[in-house]
C-alpha cells in the first residue's frame, strides 16, 4: 500500500510540475520563434509569454509577439516578458517596460523595436527626433493589440 501511495505522490508532483505557469528559459540558438519560425538568437530582442493555462510561447523579436497578439488578442495571456536591451538575456515584465523604436537599434524583424526595464535606460538611447518612446499601453495601440 505504501508503494502505491508513493507512486501516486510522484505522479501528482510530475503533473503539477508540468502545468507550471512560470516562464521557461529561452534556449538561445535552439528555440524557434512561434510567430515567424526563425531561431531565437538575439538576447536583446527576444520575448515570450505564458498563457493563463501555462502554455509557453517564445519569440525572436518583440514585434513578433505584438504582431501575434494583434491577431489572437491578449485575453489568454498570463505572463509576458521581453528582453531588457540594456541587460542582454535578462527578461523583464513587458507591462512595466519602456519601448523604443529607433533606426539606431536594429531588431531581428526590422521594426527597430527594443524594450528597456527602466525609462531612463530607453531615454539614454534616444538620439534623433524620429526616435519614438512607448509604454506598454501605447506600444499595444501602435500594434493594434486588443
Amino acid at each position: 500500500m505504501k508503494r502505491i501511495n508513493l507512486i501516486l505522490l510522484a505522479v501528482s508532483i510530475l503533473i503539477l510540475g508540468a502545468c507550471s505557469k512560470a516562464p521557461e528559459k529561452i534556449n538561445f540558438g535552439s528555440d524557434m520563434c512561434h510567430f515567424c519560425k526563425m531561431t531565437i538568437v538575439d538576447t536583446q530582442h527576444a520575448a515570450q509569454y505564458v498563457t493563463k493555462k501555462g502554455k509557453q510561447f517564445k519569440y525572436d523579436a518583440i514585434e513578433c509577439v505584438l504582431n501575434e497578439l494583434s491577431e489572437t488578442g491578449i485575453d489568454k495571456v498570463g505572463t509576458i516578458l521581453v528582453s531588457d536591451y540594456s541587460n542582454p538575456g535578462v527578461m523583464t515584465d513587458a507591462t512595466l517596460a519602456t519601448y523604443l523604436i529607433s533606426k539606431n537599434i536594429q531588431s531581428p524583424m526590422g521594426a527597430n523595436l527594443s524594450a528597456f526595464s527602466k525609462d531612463e535606460f530607453a531615454q539614454g538611447f534616444v538620439k534623433v527626433e524620429s526616435d519614438q518612446v512607448f509604454t506598454w499601453k501605447t506600444i499595444n495601440e501602435k500594434f493594434e493589440v486588443n
